[in-house]
């Protein structure tokens, strides 16, 4: 039976809520509905940046010392917003949405400790919009072992198996920070998070330039990657693991360029997340035929360069032109993940987080 499922995504770029309707029956798309966006302002995103680095130090899933609470409160209210506008916008009614899959947002996420943090309260959200709220769609896997992370993986296969594409195919995330799946027919899905995506970059331009991003890459552009640098950040022990392995946001924030032309840092930075990417590529059963990048990064048309120079014959294309909603995808995935949810089906499987079997997730708050 097909829903009507409304997906919610605050990542770890912290720039706002994407909101997407979808039709599925959590294996296929039937439709892509609208999608919208309610970005933060810059007092959320200190508020949010600040619960970043409080979390750090965070034992207990459930805790929120200190500014987390107020953060948390603000999550949930963006998030209201965002729901409220996107239904008045688009002239539906609540009771028109089956579902809300809602997943927060990630401050802390330390697998290896069996420890992953969202926050966001759902029952209120579920109150406020009159929606039931799937949400906690990590906790799970977490708990049996896995990486909890990425969970996007079986939309990207719903995705690239309407296609009808020779594999293997690679749909690359980049956010704050970068994911693929890898994609090979109906039995071969593999994931992981394969280093930074905007997240070093974004910072070095607040920092350098206070400018929340390179616009379309204009000023990597201009600048120099310095490879020597790159060659180096690269032996960090994480790029070797084979798959399935996750990331913190924050995991690569002690890399220094030094005493750099800002231009230079950002065209480092840059092309660090393109190798970090193109590295992946030994690391899978086969050499992929095409690369499909979605996420902020699918926009930093430098980045698209880079990743092309580093990828071999394969194709890189980015998702719009093949009529994906870029912007839209992650938001679509937890719609669609709620519906899988809610039928039992698996979200995470052995060789997408590393859990020991095929892992069904989330948790249903009511209005």
């Amino acid at each position: 039976m097909m829903l009507t499922a409304l997906g919610l995504m605050s990542g770890t770029s912290l720039d706002g809520v994407d909101v997407a309707l979808i039709e599925t029956d959590g294996k296929q798309v039937k439709a892509f509905g609208p999608s919208g966006y309610r970005p933060y302002s810059a007092a959320e995103r200190n508020l949010l940046r600040q619960a970043l680095s409080e979390a750090a130090n965070l034992s207990q899933r459930d805790a929120r010392p200190g500014i987390l609470a107020e953060a948390e409160r603000t999550v949930t209210r963006a998030h209201a917003e965002a729901v409220a506008a996107f239904v008045a916008q688009n002239r539906m009614k609540p009771e028109e949405i089956d579902i809300v899959g809602f997943h927060g947002q990630t401050v802390l996420h330390r697998p290896e400790r069996r420890l992953t943090v969202q926050i966001g309260d759902a029952p209120a959200l579920a109150k406020a919009i009159h929606i039931p709220v799937m949400h906690d769609f990590r906790a799970a896997d977490v708990e049996a072992g896995g990486q909890g992370a990425p969970l996007v993986p079986a939309y990207h296969r719903a995705l690239a198996q309407s296609l009808g594409r020779e594999g293997p195919l690679v749909v690359v995330n980049i956010g704050g920070v970068s994911n693929i799946t890898y994609i090979d027919g109906n039995d071969t899905l593999i994931a992981c998070d394969t280093g930074p995506g905007n997240a070093l970059l974004d910072d070095f331009m607040y920092r350098t330039m206070n400018q929340a991003f390179d616009a379309e890459g204009k000023f990597a552009a201009l600048g120099k990657a310095d490879e020597a640098w790159i060659a180096r950040a690269l032996e960090l022990p994480f790029f070797a693991s084979p798959p399935p392995k996750s990331l913190d946001r924050n995991d690569f924030a002690a890399l220094r360029l030094g005493d750099v032309a800002p231009a230079d840092g950002a065209a480092t930075l840059t092309a660090f997340t393109a190798a970090a990417i193109a590295r992946v590529i030994p690391l899978l059963p086969r050499r992929p035929r095409g690369w499909i990048v979605c996420g902020g990064g699918a926009r930093n048309l430098t980045m698209l360069r880079m990743l092309r120079e580093r990828v071999g014959s394969a194709t890189v294309e980015a998702a719009e032109t093949l009529g994906w909603a870029s912007d839209a995808i992650e938001a679509q995935a937890f719609g669609f993940l709620a519906v899988r949810g809610l039928k039992g089906l698996p979200l995470s499987y052995p060789a997408t987080t590393g859990v020991p079997m095929p892992m069904t997730g989330g948790v249903v708050a009511r209005p």
